[in-house]
């Protein structure tokens, strides 16, 4: 997977971007609020057709575009996958209602083709990072569960529509508990949307768990190297609904206890699940939710048993993240067989010298990276004589080839 041309229109600061993207490393450098991430963030929408960190896709648009009755904002990439090039074109159109509104609606073209979301997304990859990526391991569950969903949506086949699948099902059957508990009513209409969760939530539990376990080991090794054998980093995954399983009255596992989950077969997870669902449906009509599932699932993240989420420093936390997005573009590549394209921005700041350096040895095998900075001077003079420099001010890139 090679990115070799990028062109933006209205898309947040840019107002038209063409350039190309070479192999390697490419520094974008500029001072703060000039597009440097706006950069990032567009190439990464091609990979997930979601911002993560904008609430509204509308928020995309150029802001002086957008104040026109009709706004397009554009994403066009060239790459090479598989020996084959393609061009992937996104369009976020910001037009007029009836009731002097605005809609926003996508339209999503491969190869020239219109196409829907669910059949393109996984065509083109990307693993990003941003400072604010370290409220994954800091911030609220639903954060983590995010995180999850975009890097599995772009990898698993299936697995975006599957989601959508659960999520629609989840909010009939809230409906329906709800109702249940104001007026009453037979619960048995409730079998219907427990298999559509039970289906749909199984293929979801199962993928998690595979996942999970596979990036550990390989963010593990990654991280040892970035704190030189001083940590070792875990991630453990708490699925609402535990298809593992445990004695009646057996105490619970405490945090960092390991458990294999990945030999449970799916059609088991499925029945366990609906098994449990039915169990809890008492507790549930009471509720009027769902309270068991993937929706409600957790991810933890652990160095030296120390749960990072609560106890970690700042330094602790930005570097099991960069672990983890090492670890993601390997495991992106054994999946898939393509590299993903790498996005980094400000990667180096607050590292001190020595991960600093040991991240560059690794960045410098990457196999197209992309990396924002407003300091070169945090780079060794080996990496910036290697890689390709934008100099990004309002809007404007200048390009400069080592």
């Amino acid at each position: 997977m090679r990115l070799t041309h990028l062109s933006l229109t209205d898309f947040r600061n840019f107002a038209r971007l063409d350039v190309t993207v070479q192999p390697g490393a490419t520094l974008l450098l500029g001072d703060n609020a000039q597009g440097k991430t706006s950069l990032l963030e567009a190439i990464y929408y091609l990979a997930t057709f979601t911002s993560f960190h904008a609430s509204h896709d509308r928020q995309l648009v150029n802001f002086i575009a957008g104040r026109q009755s009709l706004a397009v904002g554009r994403i066009v990439a060239d790459y090479q996958r598989g020996g084959k090039s393609h061009r992937l074109e996104i369009r976020l159109i910001q037009e007029a209602t009836r009731a002097n509104g605005t809609r926003l609606r996508k339209e999503v073209l491969l190869d020239g083709s219109k196409r829907k979301i669910g059949e393109v997304i996984g065509h083109f990859n990307a693993v990003l990072f941003l400072p604010q990526m370290m409220q994954v391991v800091e911030g609220s569950p639903s954060g983590r569960r995010r995180y999850l969903n975009l890097l599995l949506s772009q990898t698993v086949p299936n697995y975006a529509a599957t989601l959508s699948t659960y999520s629609k099902a989840v909010t009939q059957r809230n409906a329906l508990l709800k109702a249940l508990a104001e007026r009453g009513g037979d619960p048995a209409q409730l079998a219907y949307w427990d298999e559509q969760i039970a289906q749909s939530g199984a293929v979801l539990i199962e993928a998690r768990i595979h996942a999970v376990q596979e990036l550990e080991l390989l963010a593990a090794v990654i991280h040892s190297e970035l704190t030189r054998g001083a940590e070792i980093l875990r991630l453990v995954y708490q699925p609402a609904y535990d298809p593992f399983p445990q004695p009646p009255a057996q105490i619970a596992l405490s945090l960092d206890a390991p458990i294999d989950r990945t030999g449970i077969p799916r059609p088991e997870i499925e029945s366990g699940f609906r098994d449990a669902l039915l169990r809890k449906r008492g507790e549930e009509i009471a509720r009027g939710q769902t309270v068991i599932g993937p929706h409600r699932d957790e991810l933890r993240f652990l160095a030296n048993g120390i749960d990072l989420g609560v106890y970690g420093s700042r330094g602790q936390v930005r570097t099991a993240m960069l672990a983890l997005k090492l670890a993601e573009v390997a495991w992106m590549h054994e999946k898939t067989g393509h590299w993903p394209v790498l996005l980094l921005d400000e990667v180096l700041a607050e590292l001190d010298p020595r991960r600093r350096s040991d991240l560059l040895e690794r960045l410098a095998q990457a196999d197209q990276s992309l990396l924002t900075t407003t300091d070169l001077d945090l780079f060794t003079p080996a990496f910036v004589q290697r890689a390709h420099q934008w100099q990004i001010r309002d809007g404007q890139v200048s390009v400069h080839t080592p």
